[in-house]
């Protein structure tokens, strides 16, 4: 289900709304590069600052533009159950193909907490579910023995999104857990070294721009074809490490989609635009790369 390449989407906005048009052109993009899905509404897109129907129309549209042609993965997590288990239901009605949970933030609830959270979200829906751990911004992992547990009380709980950037965790739940069971990496320049160790795939925030670079690695890692996709890696550190490091995520990828010219470069706060010596480091990046 969730095995390949999935592109966290930016949400390009223009003067305070949806850009329908961009975001249209970005998922052909992405379909035209050959990803496997497409996750709407993530970190990536901003989900923190969308009001709720605007959540749910991004989704939407995700789902209209992709037109079967590759997964749709929502992103539908919450701090609060409540909202999670409306977000999902409702993204079922729309007609996505999973939904990536992400680890409630801000409440800090204890492991069983998470526990009890998780199941209640799989009890109201059948989507297939992607746990998604992200401690540096939720401030607590899902442990390894909670996701253990939910795969095994929780059918549809069938992979987990690991964006805690230590690969030994992947070691440990591929030990701990069935082998269908699906990991995917959340940090692009961790992809090879989780894939190594048992992930499957990857959700990716670098595809927004060089799409079939991350499919590339992916397919090749897939294919057991390492030294390949160590050859791909190795030419695009400089610009994983720009991605990641000159401002916190989306606001460099959203800079790089914007400066190729395929969405304004809006943002919604409290997220601000990169300082100007960042985003001239970032454009002579893409220049290197001739991406711009």
């Amino acid at each position: 289900m969730f095995q390949g390449t999935f592109t966290a989407l930016i949400t390009p906005f223009r003067n305070g709304e949806i850009d329908t048009d961009a975001f249209s052109a970005l998922i052909e993009r992405q379909v035209a590069a050959g990803v496997d899905g497409i996750v709407p509404c993530g970190t990536t897109g901003e989900s923190p600052t969308l009001a709720r129907v605007e959540h749910l129309r991004v989704i939407e549209l995700a789902v209209k533009f992709a037109a079967g042609r590759v997964k749709v993965v929502a992103g539908t997590g919450a701090n609060s159950t409540e909202e999670a288990i409306e977000l999902t239901t409702q993204a079922k009605r729309i007609g996505v193909d999973g939904s990536l949970q992400v680890c409630p933030y801000y409440n800090k609830p204890s492991q069983e907490g998470l526990y009890q959270h998780y199941k209640a979200i799989a009890a109201a829906t059948d989507l297939p579910i992607m746990l998604y751990s992200i401690p540096g911004r939720s401030v607590i992992e899902i442990a390894v023995d909670t996701i253990a547990r939910l795969a095994a009380d929780c059918p549809t709980i069938i992979a987990n999104k690991e964006a805690g950037g230590d690969p030994e965790r992947v070691t440990q739940i591929r030990a701990a857990l069935p082998d269908d069971f699906q990991i995917l990496s959340g940090d692009d320049p961790l992809t090879i070294e989780f894939m190594k160790r048992g992930a499957v795939g990857l959700v990716s925030v670098a595809t927004n721009i060089i799409p079939e670079v991350m499919a590339k690695i992916v397919k090749a890692m897939n294919e057991g074809r390492t030294a390949d996709a160590e050859a791909i890696q190795a030419e695009y550190e400089p610009l994983f490490k720009s991605l990641m490091s000159l401002d916190t995520n989306p606001v460099p990828i959203k800079s790089a989609v914007a400066l190729q010219g395929h969405c304004t470069n809006e943002l919604r706060l409290p997220l601000v635009n990169l300082s100007q010596e960042n985003e001239s480091s970032l454009k002579g990046t893409l220049s290197d790369y001739g991406l711009i």
